[in-house]
């Protein structure tokens, strides 16, 4: 892909000024992190060897941590504190800085704050690695960017916010990614009441197809169909809805390959009744996109909406950013779906002329045995933790080089940034099945390891976005 096919604000073609931006994040988010320029992490972030795609440990969560300056004293400014400091750590306040409720409508600011206070800086930086997987890290920072439009700290509030949901409420590596189906499936069969009923309520709605993902739109990302008419607020409690919901949308980051950063979501309105209306699940999904998973939606087409929903759509637009209410389309029949999807593409069941049927298949015996061969995980959590902390170290590298405008050593350290990527891209697909609960789409080839995702049968296998 040339630089001219690449979005604006992306990896490959940012502006002189977007790419002070990112360093500038980087050099924030680093210290958040613990990490030192010369590439030592504070003491606070040596108290273990806690792995980048383990969960913390609970009890080292709100150890002592040592003084740490988010800005230099070359960002002072008359009337404004620059250091975040408190004998204890971070204060729990971004001197200076002001975010309207209009810009903070999640309180994000809030949850800054606490992740300041009660996670440490390495829990937080564990969870950041986390969180890349695959990812190019840059990729992730410059979300954050374009969803603040560019504003520095606003996309700091919002990241290290995100990283507090996914450590502390959501636990979405530790426990949603790490457990998957095969702790549902146990769970349904479980003599506690509770459990059992969880496990059986996600179950449901996989099993029957309440939302899956499948194949990809005109622009190759990935598409996600949510037959909306299967919905029933009393068929599961918010918690285990809120569960499926993540665990779809992490889901689908496992098929998401450069240049793809997006995917799309069909709401299927057909046969829709106002006992399929919940407005809870729509508030939650809502916020996952705008607060924790910013600039992931290419599109959102509501397809076959009847009449009814017309009063319905005019209370959910009103509580949609701007950016992402642009994003939905209503369409109305095959023909206004080719406008985003090829007609080879759209399922029979939306008239169109693939021949794709959901069909679900269970967790098998033995999926996940490679999850039991620990010191094998902890070999490969060693070597891709060694390839993070040699990305921060080149990071740091790379802002120095830029500061002193030394372009030599600015290319010398964007390629060293480039290769670890790469490594670091393809150390996580190494140690996947390791971290990771087999999927159903691990299960019918769609996941086919390795980083490469066949998004149908007998067709292309997408490996790093190209064909092979």
């Amino acid at each position: 892909m040339t630089t001219d096919e690449i979005p604006p604000g992306h990896v490959g073609n940012l502006t002189e000024e977007q790419e002070i931006k990112l360093q500038e994040l980087w050099a924030m988010t680093l210290k958040v992190f613990g990490v030192k320029p010369e590439g030592r992490e504070d003491q606070a972030s040596m108290r273990s060897a806690e792995s980048t795609s383990e969960s913390p440990s609970p009890e080292k969560k709100k150890g002592g941590k040592k003084r740490l300056g988010l800005f230099s004293r070359k960002d002072d400014e008359p009337g404004k504190a620059n250091e975040l400091n408190t004998e204890n750590g971070i204060s729990a306040s971004l001197a200076g800085v002001k975010i309207s409720d209009s810009d903070d409508k999640y309180g994000q600011l809030k949850d800054f704050q606490q992740a300041i206070a009660d996670e440490s800086p390495e829990d937080l930086r564990v969870t950041f690695w986390n969180m890349v997987k695959h990812d190019n890290p840059d990729a992730l920072l410059l979300r954050f960017l374009r969803a603040r439009k560019w504003d520095v700290h606003k996309a700091l509030v919002m990241m290290i916010s995100t990283m507090r949901w996914r450590l502390s409420e959501m636990h979405v590596d530790d426990d949603i990614m790490k457990n998957g189906e095969a702790l549902a499936l146990e769970q349904s069969q479980s003599s506690d009441p509770a459990a059992k009923k969880a496990g059986e309520e996600f179950l449901h709605q996989i099993r029957m197809g309440k939302s899956f993902l499948h194949g990809v739109d005109k622009n190759g990302r990935p598409m996600c169909l949510v037959r909306v008419r299967l919905h029933r607020a009393a068929d599961q409690s918010p918690e285990t809805l809120e569960r499926y919901t993540v665990y779809t949308i992490e889901t689908a980051r496992m098929m998401l390959a450069p240049p793809i950063e997006t995917a799309t979501i069909i709401f299927d309105m057909t046969d829709f009744s106002l006992a399929n209306m919940d407005y809870t699940p729509v508030k939650f999904m809502i916020k996952c996109f705008e607060a924790n998973y910013p600039e992931s939606l290419g599109a959102v087409l509501i397809h076959k909406a009847p009449w009814i929903f017309s009063g319905i759509w005019n209370i959910i637009k009103g509580w949609l950013d701007p950016v992402v209410a642009a994003k939905i389309h209503f369409t109305k029949s095959v023909d206004d779906l080719e406008k985003f999807i090829p007609r080879g593409r759209i399922m029979k069941e939306l008239g169109g002329d693939e021949d794709f049927e959901y069909k679900y298949i269970e967790p098998q015996l033995d999926e996940n045995a490679k999850m039991e061969d620990t010191a094998r995980r902890d070999e490969l959590v060693a070597k891709r933790q060694a390839l993070c902390k040699e990305f921060q170290t080149a990071t740091f590298a790379w802002i120095a080089a830029t500061s002193k405008g030394d372009t030599e050593a600015v290319a010398v350290e964007k390629a060293k940034r480039a290769d670890l990527t790469e490594k670091i891209r393809k150390g996580y697909w190494e140690l996947d099945p390791y971290v990771r609960a087999r999927s159903y789409y691990d299960r019918t080839g769609v996941i086919m390891g390795g980083g490469k995702i066949k998004f149908y049968p007998d067709l292309e296998v997408k490996v790093n976005g190209a064909d092979s």
